[in-house]
């Protein structure tokens, strides 16, 4: 059994998750999944940029909608790059002789 110092210290763990407004949970899942399941627990209570990537793609595999036509280009129209007069043009060249 537990003492009284430990479950005054579990109180006050799960009071600091509530402040960051992380609460815990169960999953039942297979055993292999295990390590997957902690580190997307883990990316997504860090928060930030790379958090809300996650939980867009997540959100979009569990959904299983197919992504509209034409997503590349849209992305592409997006660039930075974008009016940015790039020279991609390359020479051509023979290349060089090779006695077989």
């Amino acid at each position: 059994m537990t003492n009284a110092a430990q479950k005054k210290a579990v109180e006050n763990y799960r009071a600091r998750l509530t402040r960051r407004g992380v609460k815990r949970f169960e999953v039942m899942a297979p055993e292999a999944d295990r390590e997957l399941i902690r580190a997307l627990a883990r990316r997504l209570a860090e928060g930030g940029s790379s958090a809300e990537q996650v939980r867009a793609a997540v959100k979009t595999a569990v959904a299983g909608k197919p992504s509209s036509p034409g997503g590349i280009l849209a992305a592409l129209r997006r660039s930075p790059l974008v009016g940015a007069d790039l020279d991609l043009s390359r020479g051509r060249e023979e290349g060089r002789k090779v006695d077989l």
